[in-house]
């Protein structure tokens, strides 16, 4: 049996491209006592791997050269000899860029039980994206009914859950992205009460029409003079959560923007980091929630599929483009 993997060839600096990957086929191990095999139908693409496929300080470590691309994927056991997972069993986990994954267990997120939703769903609104969405503005944000929530890269995978959960527990949302065509899905397909495209209008303006009584929590996504622009509106006790910070290409030497601790200090603001990882053990809390709330119609959610493992070769690029229209995902099998 033949694995395809794309690995990472070369080390970049910034966001990958194609020259940094490879196509590659492998013959797919036997399995030993406590191992089982995934066939694996679709991967994940995430700002975090930028990080992973660059060698600089993280909170995981890079990639290395030859290895396929670390990336969450999800499949099918097609084979067992692990008393634990059995042929026929959805698992999601760390399986990266590869069609066939041998496993002990280990790499394993979890099965996967709610096969009435898409499958693909395990790397989006029921994986890592809604779970990030979900912890990050009920816990961290602490987002309570009333409060005016504004959300950076508002159209993207996260950004859409934690509109739409925000509207769930009542709050106002204003949401922020890049272009007309971003910025109608902000309103029409997710539902924000108020959307501004960062690329056709002045931030620092835009929020202050659009947020008069100023920002309750802002969850950013982005970083740099988007979130520059919101700082200067927080309301008092504002909470902010910095989940990513797609608007920094370069890390050496890091920018130096506007200093925040002015506005943080006026505010009495708190400003926090926010990774999923440290609720992994509070994870089947937001499963169900995310489930409920699509089984219910009170989630929409929007996919953006690549055919391919040689599509897979200049996704990440994609995404940090801002070319994608929905949650990125190569499907394989």
């Amino acid at each position: 049996m033949q694995n395809t993997q794309v690995i990472l060839a070369k080390r970049p600096v910034g966001v990958p491209d194609p020259s940094h990957f490879e196509v590659r086929d492998t013959a797919v191990p036997d399995l030993a006592a406590g191992q089982f095999l995934i066939r694996v139908s679709h991967w994940s693409v995430d700002p975090a791997m930028r990080g992973w496929a660059n060698d600089v300080p993280n909170y995981s470590p890079p990639v290395a050269l030859g290895d396929p691309m670390r990336s969450f994927a999800v499949g099918e056991v097609i084979a067992s000899r692990h008393p634990g997972y059995a042929e026929g069993d959805v698992v999601e986990g760390l399986l990266g860029w590869q069609t066939h994954v041998v496993s002990d267990g280990a790499n394993i997120g979890r099965k996967v039980t709610e096969t009435d939703l898409p499958r693909s769903y395990a790397l989006g609104i029921m994986g890592l994206n809604g779970t990030t969405a979900y912890f990050g503005l009920l816990e961290s944000c602490a987002a309570k009914a009333g409060d005016t929530v504004v959300v950076s890269t508002a159209a993207g995978a996260v950004g859409s859950a934690v509109g739409q959960i925000a509207k769930i527990i009542g709050c106002r949302t204003v949401g922020i992205a890049g272009g007309p065509v971003k910025t109608r899905q902000c309103l029409e397909d997710f539902g924000y009460d108020a959307a501004i495209d960062y690329k056709a209008q002045d931030v620092a303006e835009a929020i202050a029409a659009a947020c008069p009584d100023g920002v309750d929590c802002y969850f950013d996504n982005t970083c740099g003079p988007i979130s520059d622009a919101v700082m200067t509106k927080l309301a008092q006790g504002a909470r902010i959560t910095i989940c990513g910070t797609a608007a920094i290409t370069e890390w050496d030497p890091l920018p130096m923007g506007p200093r925040v601790h002015r506005q943080l200090l006026v505010a009495r603001a708190r400003m926090q980091g926010f990774l999923i990882f440290d609720h992994k053990d509070r994870l089947a809390e937001a499963y169900a929630a995310l489930a409920g709330w699509l089984r219910e119609g009170r989630i929409a959610v929007r996919e953006h599929v690549l055919d391919g493992p040689e599509a897979a070769l200049d996704a990440i690029g994609m995404l940090y483009r801002g070319e994608n229209t929905g949650k990125l995902i190569v499907k394989v099998g």
